[in-house]
């Protein structure tokens, strides 16, 4: 995580620095045209651009963070697994995290299907999903 929060970190001080550059080379050219411009200008958009995948990187990493969290929240509280919470019921949720913690375990049952192919068959995902299908409308069209 350090070293995308560095690359990210350096990707946008190059392109402030290549924004600051265009600047004074257009200043020192008087707004006019000229190769070192272009250069600058060129220069930018490449910075521009790393910045972009830097970003981009960035969030996907946030991304497969929050689904992993959520799956493991899921997974605990679907096993009882979790430590000093009271297991009469569960915490409130919002509609929203629970969307994604079921599109979470949707996703690892097929991964678990197409990673342990015929060995787990059809009764591990019935298993798994039964109690979903009880309680989302969605999961039952399924």
């Amino acid at each position: 995580m350090d070293n995308l929060v560095d690359s990210l970190n350096n990707a946008y001080q190059e392109f402030v620095a290549a924004a600051a550059t265009v600047l004074e080379v257009k200043e020192i050219s008087g707004a006019e045209e000229t190769p070192a411009t272009d250069a600058a200008l060129e220069n930018f958009k490449q910075r521009w651009e790393l910045f972009r995948v830097a970003c981009d990187q960035a969030e996907e990493f946030v991304e497969s963070v929050k689904q992993r969290i959520g799956s493991e929240c899921l997974v605990d509280e679907a096993t009882g697994s979790m430590t000093g919470k009271a297991t009469t019921g569960l915490p409130p949720i919002s509609a929203v995290r629970l969307e994604q913690m079921s599109k979470a375990v949707r996703w690892l049952v097929i991964e678990l299907q197409h990673g342990s192919g015929a060995a787990s068959g059809g009764s591990g995902h019935a298993h798994i999903s039964a109690p979903f299908d009880a309680r989302f409308s969605e999961d039952a069209a399924q």
